[in-house]
């Protein structure tokens, strides 16, 4: 079942960052695609604080990866806009990407296609008018449940 979200503004995107993780029940590889702009990063840090990131929600367009620790789980923030080749991610030590129960947010995913951990739910935004619109593809039964609670 694909869902689409219109966003009227920026508030709308961190309300749905916000939505989004409290209906985690755990773990989640989710792949954030669009355009410059499109709302990919505000998403993102609206969602790592929602979760309880007490620090600076940092993009991590010139680090590639930004971990943070969540007492009991971790979450990564990554941002491949600069990646050429997915195997450049091989020197960035990401096994722990695909630990249970982690938290993984990939912006830009088409870039490290083949060193990515499988995902659960893809995110896909785009301008539209004045504002956003935010497509939701499950590609997990995770993903299925977290579409479903998005979608309503």
């Amino acid at each position: 079942m694909t869902v689409e979200r219109i966003l009227v503004d920026e508030d709308a995107t961190i309300a749905l960052g916000r939505q989004l993780a409290a209906a985690l029940p755990d773990g989640l590889v989710a792949f954030l695609h669009g355009d410059l702009g499109a709302g990919k990063t505000t998403f993102a840090r609206a969602f790592l604080k929602a979760l309880g990131v007490g620090e600076r929600v940092k993009s991590p367009t010139y680090s590639l990866v930004e971990g943070y620790d969540l007492g009991d789980r971790q979450a990564f923030h990554l941002d491949l806009y600069r990646i050429a080749d997915p195997g450049e991610l091989e020197w960035l030590g990401l096994d722990s990407l695909a630990e249970p129960g982690a938290i993984v947010l990939v912006e830009w995913p088409e870039r490290g296609a083949g060193a990515l951990p499988p995902v659960d739910l893809e995110l896909h935004f785009r301008h539209e008018g004045t504002g956003r619109v935010v497509r939701f593809e499950p590609r997990s039964d995770a993903g299925r449940r977290l579409a479903d609670a998005l979608g309503s």
